[in-house]
């Protein structure tokens, strides 16, 4: 149970540090929807006045946010990478995607190797059921699920290797992954001979983690973020020969008339 019942000094102070912690820990993600006032007193072992005032404290710290009709949430605490003027010139960047893909093969390799080194049960049973639930997807055709959960591993990557620090800027770092700021991702997916690749690449990441290979986990991430670039580089020049064979159709077209 993710809401363990406060001890010794049940105070509105204590409920926030509690609620800090797990935010800071990764436990609580953005979006995250609270349990009702009720069960969450219940849940925390404090009356509802201190629970009260203790929400009211986290609300008011920007921690968690109460929309009305359907509940508490905790707040969209993830930072941008970027602000939104730069992020448009990124977009627009080659160079940009090559980059944010180099960037994201030096980090990633590191942490899946602290992953692989530092996982817990529960972190090794996450994964698993994120291996299946790609399987499942493959199976099914879903590109789009395939997607999600695509982001989704390499957050619980991270998750697993235990370092804070890490975990606040990979988290922002995926966001830009989740909309497809730098990637091709979604387009990746969209390709029958991608799909599978990236299947059997995201489940050895998978195999090298929960089996304790550091080593291997390392090699699988960089394998992955290397293929990822070469096959990405191969879909913009596909696409980018494909518009200007439909430029050269429109005017000859235009000049046939």
């Amino acid at each position: 149970m993710v809401f363990q019942p406060i001890v010794h000094v049940r105070t509105a102070e204590a409920v926030v540090e509690r609620f800090r912690g797990l935010i800071l820990d990764g436990v609580l993600r953005p979006g995250d929807r609270l349990p009702a006032e009720r069960q969450l007193a219940l849940d925390l072992d404090v009356s509802r006045p201190i629970l009260r005032d203790a929400l009211a404290q986290l609300e008011a710290d920007g921690l968690i946010v109460a929309r009305h009709g359907e509940g508490t949430f905790i707040a969209d605490l993830i930072g941008d990478v970027f602000s939104e003027p730069v992020a448009r010139l990124m977009r627009s960047s080659a160079r940009g995607m090559a980059d944010y893909l180099e960037f994201r093969r030096l980090l990633e390799a590191d942490m899946a190797a602290m992953a692989a080194e530092r996982a817990t049960q529960s972190d090794r049973d996450m994964l698993l059921a994120v291996g299946d639930a790609m399987r499942e997807a493959h199976a099914k055709g879903d590109a789009d699920l395939e997607a999600r959960l695509d982001v989704e591993l390499h957050t619980l990557i991270v998750e697993a290797a235990h370092n804070l620090v890490f975990l606040h800027v990979l988290r922002a770092c995926y966001t830009l992954l989740a909309d497809d700021v730098f990637s091709n991702r979604k387009r990746l997916y969209a390709q029958p001979g991608e799909r599978k690749v990236l299947l059997d690449q995201h489940l050895a990441l998978i195999d090298a983690i929960t089996c304790g290979d550091a080593d291997a986990a390392r090699a699988a991430a960089q394998a992955h973020i290397d293929h990822v670039s070469v096959a990405s580089e191969h879909l913009s020049a596909a696409e980018a020969r494909e518009e200007t064979s439909k430029l050269r159709r429109t005017i000859r077209l235009a000049n046939a008339s």
